[in-house]
């Protein structure tokens, strides 16, 4: 062959290269989105979390949704063998990019998970389709190539093979999710099993997490509205922070309460605020349930105390905290005027500005004007002490959204 023709042929394989380079790099961006950043191998349970990791540096993990998992599920020893859980969660943030991790954290013996998925597109863990949680144990996905779209309804699905009992559950949830078996499909109030939805993000600054009790967790507020005033705070927001909720109804500071309140918010922060996946800042909105709730604690300092150790935990691990004044409860069964004079004693270190690096006066916000001790009637859902969606929507207007930010924070609540 003539030098001139093998110089020619080689300058046209070289060129068809970079042809072929270039047409597979364009498929790959139609296929995760623009600009997105190659997925990473699957996570280990270990190194599935990265809270505190800024997302500004390139697409990270951050919380789009949460549920703090409560207790064992009654009447759920035996798991739900060969049985589709289909939990309904309402995204805060989008991304193109999804994992999910699932909770065995109450159950006595494995969970075996054979079938997953995010709006239809299967999930993996570890490639394979099929996981087993140990007892007391937790998952995180493989990344799923899916559009989360932000503020809107996600469907996680995944059939439980065997196992998982008792079964770890968020009750209480106020939106409808499904539970389905070869007689049919079946609402439910409860999400099972899943903990948290985790979206790739290249604009979001990080997640904020709100940890509270029922007043967090929505209790008096529409099922499916999506009217918790952590969902309002994620409208606000506008996609620069996930916004992840922790609230448990019946939630304390510190012990264990009657009823289903779960695990302490002492007791809980490592998991269910500093293990979120890009969490930096954390709203504290506990206390209200240490002051009524049997057993009640009649010294407000314990419970400042309480939540000056929550703040310094968190600051230890570089979130900034962002505390809540306790709201009114005049009319509901257990208020007494000791128990009030309990809570506006905390209110008044709260507002000090020695509890948390910030506050917000959410009790400013829903009380009554002319009874103060008292919820405004208007928000009020009718038992004294939790609110409707317009109280619930009063809280999350009351956040000044500068005081979530490490380097942009008022030191007293924004009127």
């Amino acid at each position: 062959m003539p030098r001139r023709q093998g110089y020619a042929l080689l300058i046209a394989l070289v060129a068809g290269t970079a042809v072929l380079a270039a047409a597979v790099a364009f498929a790959t961006t139609l296929l995760s989105g623009p600009g997105a950043a190659p997925l990473p191998p699957a996570e280990t349970q270990a190194a599935a979390r990265n809270p505190v990791a800024p997302a500004t540096s390139g697409p990270s993990w951050v919380a789009t949704w949460t549920a703090a998992p409560v207790g064992a599920e009654k009447g759920t020893e035996d798991g739900f063998p060969g049985r589709t859980v289909r939990n309904v969660v309402h995204t805060s943030i989008g991304g193109d990019v999804a994992r999910i991790t699932l909770s065995n954290l109450f159950g006595t013996t494995p969970l075996v998970v054979d079938q997953a998925t995010v709006n239809t597109r299967p999930v993996t863990f570890k490639g394979a389709g099929t996981v087993t949680v140990a007892a007391g144990g937790r998952v995180v996905s493989d990344p799923v190539v899916v559009p989360v779209a932000p503020d809107s309804d996600l469907q996680v699905s995944f059939r439980t093979l065997r196992g998982g009992g008792p079964v770890t559950f968020h009750g209480y949830t106020h939106q409808t999710s499904f539970l389905i078996d070869e007689r049919g499909t079946f609402t439910t109030s409860n999400w099972r099993y899943l903990t948290a939805v985790d979206v790739r993000s290249e604009q979001a600054l990080g997640a904020v997490v709100a940890l509270g009790d029922s007043l967090t967790a929505g209790s008096g507020s529409s099922t499916d509205a999506n009217a918790r005033w952590p969902d309002v705070l994620a409208d606000r927001l506008g996609g620069r922070y996930g916004v992840a909720n922790a609230g448990i109804a019946g939630n304390r500071v510190v012990g264990i309460g009657r009823g289903t309140g779960g695990q302490s918010g002492t007791d809980r922060l490592d998991r269910d605020v500093l293990g979120v996946a890009g969490a930096r800042t954390v709203v504290i909105a506990l206390g209200i349930n240490d002051v009524q709730q049997y057993p009640q604690e009649a010294d407000p300092q314990r419970i400042v105390d309480s939540l000056r150790a929550l703040t310094d935990r968190a600051h230890a691990r570089g979130l900034r905290v962002v505390g809540t004044t306790l709201t009114p409860f005049e009319g509901f069964a257990t208020w007494t005027p000791q128990r009030d004079a309990v809570r506006r004693a905390v209110n008044k270190q709260i507002r000090s500005g020695t509890v948390y690096d910030t506050y917000v006066d959410f009790d400013a916000a829903v009380r009554d004007p002319a009874a103060p001790n008292r919820l405004l009637a208007s928000y009020d859902s009718g038992d004294h002490l939790h609110l409707n969606d317009n109280g619930y929507r009063a809280l999350g207007d009351r956040v000044d959204l500068k005081s979530l930010d490490r380097d942009r924070a008022p030191r007293s609540d924004a009127l």
